[in-house]
């Protein structure tokens, strides 16, 4: 076999044992004329799982190998092997499988994705691949948490993504420094203030923290706030900006007030207003974050890869999991931070005010640092 001396499934190397499930003498090794991606052509025999498992976990010194329960049948030639070469013999446990709706844990489905351009590669954030995690900033600690919470059982289970996206907020929550970013800009212009005297203020990184560290922020008379927040006429319910509604900026002690609107082919490119001190205005019905002086920044948000709740079902979902793939699960924009953010590292995290928790992106350059959303806010996204 080694030397070419048989065609593809003409001989086989056996292992003389029967199986849990009846099967008997499973295969060792097989012949495969297929370039190895490492060794190249060097070999033509390649051995089967039954084969490799055990003796990796015995040569790397595993005390225990966790599968899930479709190889409960294979525990018996685990074992034998091990007896058989007289090597030391790890214990095999079984478990049942994890699964996450609206995505796909298969090895060979995601490598589909892959090549088929649907997602970049096994770090791609829409991806429940370890890597994948990371880089969207769920933290470690965060995981283990999920894991505690599901347990070990012997059944195979479905969970949905919010289980583990709530031990994410959970730890963030506590960890993730507050900052404030703008991703759809409207510019605002305070005419009551002075061009010549930019302020400074002091901030709270965690500010339901009765002592919590600060970082520095700029305030003058060229603000930008969130274009959601602002509208002409304030409609039954609605909290925030508005031509006949001022709203109070988060942390500047300050209300705004429109004195006029102006626009460009029917749409809003400035806002000129003027602000009051707090202590002294009619208190506002809300209070909306900002930036000034920012620095430009790429935000990527991410929605569920799959539409349907299981994509690999057959029932739900009859033309396979790639016709199924969300053609809208990534969503880039330009958006404006605050400068505070200038020193942020690779996968760093905070909590954008509002908009939810984000992560340095390892794409990010000194030119244009870039976020991914990890989790949105508990929040009601509907809230006014």
């Amino acid at each position: 076999m080694k030397c070419g001396k048989f065609a593809e499934g003409e001989a086989t190397l056996r292992m003389k044992i029967t199986l849990e499930e009846g099967k008997q003498d499973p295969v060792a090794y097989r012949v495969r004329y297929v370039p190895h991606p490492k060794s190249g052509n060097k070999w033509c025999i390649y051995p089967t799982y039954d084969f490799t498992h055990c003796l990796c976990d015995s040569i790397e010194d595993i005390t225990h190998s966790l599968c899930t329960k479709e190889f409960q049948s294979r525990r018996s030639s685990y074992y034998w092997l091990c007896e058989a070469v007289e090597t030391y013999i790890p214990v095999q446990w079984e478990y049942g499988r994890l699964n996450v709706s609206y995505t796909v844990v298969s090895k060979r489905k995601i490598a589909k994705l892959i090549d088929d351009k649907i997602v970049n590669d096994w770090d791609d954030p829409r991806l429940f691949t370890l890597p994948a995690l990371r880089r969207r900033g769920f933290p470690s600690k965060a995981i283990n948490e999920f894991c505690v919470r599901m347990g070990i059982t012997g059944a195979q289970i479905t969970v949905d993504p919010a289980m583990i996206e709530a031990c994410v907020r959970d730890c963030l929550n506590a960890e993730a420094p507050r900052t404030m970013v703008v991703i759809n800009p409207i510019r605002v212009f305070i005419e009551n203030l002075s061009p010549d005297q930019p302020t400074f203020f002091q901030v709270p990184d965690f500010p339901v923290t009765p002592i919590s560290p600060t970082h520095q922020i700029a305030f003058e008379r060229i603000i930008y706030i969130e274009r959601d927040d602002f509208k002409e006429k304030a409609d039954k319910g609605y909290k925030r900006f508005a031509l006949d509604q001022p709203v109070g900026l988060r942390y500047a002690g300050l209300v705004l007030t429109v004195t006029q609107v102006i626009e460009e082919k029917g749409s809003i490119v400035e806002l000129r207003a003027r602000c009051e001190d707090v202590n002294k205005a009619a208190k506002p019905k809300a209070f909306i974050h900002w930036v000034a002086k920012p620095i430009p920044i790429q935000v990527r948000q991410y929605e569920r890869l799959f539409n349907h709740k299981n994509p690999e079902d057959k029932a739900e979902v009859p033309n396979g999991f790639l016709s199924d793939c969300n053609l809208n699960s990534l969503k880039i924009e330009n958006a404006l931070g605050d400068a505070y953010l200038e020193s942020a590292k690779i996968f760093n995290q905070y909590q954008f005010e509002r908009l939810g928790y984000f992560s340095v992106d390892p794409d990010s350059k000194p030119s244009q640092l870039v976020f991914n959303r990890t989790v949105s806010l508990k929040e009601d996204i509907g809230k006014n």
